[in-house]
């Protein structure tokens, strides 16, 4: 690429991020007129997928849950972004694919806000994990199909290997992707600006890959994504305004999940996104440890609450994650650098 490409791309990769952080905060007044009007509050689970009652986290959250905080809120980003997509950089190859990752899980996540704001679940704080993991899983699977069959991808990178050729098998892999990053991030989704910044770090990470493999449009989506996350986090920020609840955690988990497919750096995902692997990781030991050994190995899961229960404040938790988050998101940027994503 010559270096007026280069510039091109970057001016209008940087136009897209603004563009979605100022549409973004112009509709973030819109949406907290409504939420405070009809009462989007946030009922918090009070008992673990075992049965029995958090009483660690709900000691340790019971002021932020007397607030009555709104949830749903990630739905002004993802209309951002799909908003900022569809009139200025859609495009069949780089940009479908993770638009309609961000627009399917954001519907999934919604339906489970909704159930969730209006108690409908019966007891259980939004939609049944079941149906939630259904429901996600077929997303991938839809996706998957067409990222083979229409893109005609079958193979994925190995850093310091090359493409390695796995013919239909790409259609569960890619199935696997999107609902693992969409469950670690909606895990993850636990304090204020947690899951917001770590979200931001990676997209920009794999923004930047995007871009210097020359795949531009993607790289705009990336900081599209970008921009509008920016535009939350201001408010989202200790103590926080609202929670982008399910809509947004489920949107922007999906949507990595799918640009790491897209840049051909799934193998880098979990180095990226190290700190999605730790919390969904902790949490998945919590489960198996509770049910087979009777005994819990954090004090509360995920990782984030057991931190808080040792005495972290909630800030410190997430700044510290961001600092982490920083660090491997540069190691994985410098491994696709390395390894052979880009050239």
């Amino acid at each position: 690429m010559t270096i007026e490409t280069v510039t091109s791309e970057l001016v209008q990769v940087f136009l897209l991020s603004v563009g979605a952080f100022l549409l973004a905060m112009f509709l973030t007044p819109i949406y907290t007129y409504f939420a405070y009007r009809y009462r989007f509050w946030k009922r918090q689970r009070s008992h673990s997928t075992d049965g029995k009652e958090l009483s660690v986290f709900n000691k340790l959250h019971a002021a932020k849950f007397r607030r009555n905080i709104p949830t749903m809120a990630g739905i002004i980003a993802v209309v951002s972004i799909t908003v900022i997509t569809l009139f200025f950089n859609l495009d069949r190859a780089q940009t479908w694919l993770p638009l309609a990752a961000l627009i399917g899980g954001g519907i999934v996540g919604l339906i489970d806000d909704v159930i969730n704001i209006r108690g409908l679940g019966g007891g259980v704080a939004g939609l049944r994990s079941g149906m939630k993991f259904t429901l996600i899983t077929l997303i991938g699977l839809v996706l998957g199909w067409f990222f083979f069959a229409k893109l005609g991808v079958d193979a994925i990178h190995v850093p310091f290997y090359g493409e390695l050729a796995i013919g239909w098998l790409i259609v569960p892999l890619f199935a696997f992707a999107v609902v693992a990053t969409g469950n670690a991030v909606n895990i993850s989704d636990g304090l204020d600006g947690l899951a917001g910044g770590l979200l931001a770090i990676s997209f920009a990470a794999f923004g930047m890959i995007a871009l210097l493999q020359g795949n531009g449009l993607l790289a705009g989506f990336c900081f599209t994504v970008v921009g509008a996350l920016l535009s939350y986090l201001w408010f989202n920020i200790h103590p926080a305004r609202f929670f982008m609840g399910d809509v947004g955690s489920f949107a922007f988990g999906v949507a990595l999940g799918v640009v790491a497919m897209l840049t051909d750096s799934l193998l880098l995902l979990p180095v990226i996104g190290l700190l999605f692997v730790i919390e969904a990781g902790s949490s998945l030991i919590q489960i198996f440890s509770k049910k087979f050994f009777k005994r819990k190995v954090f004090i509360s899961a995920p990782i984030h609450h057991h931190l808080e229960a040792q005495g972290w404040p909630e800030t410190k938790v997430t700044m510290r994650f961001w600092v982490v988050g920083c660090v491997v998101a540069f190691i994985g940027f410098m491994l696709a650098l390395a390894g052979g994503h880009i050239g």
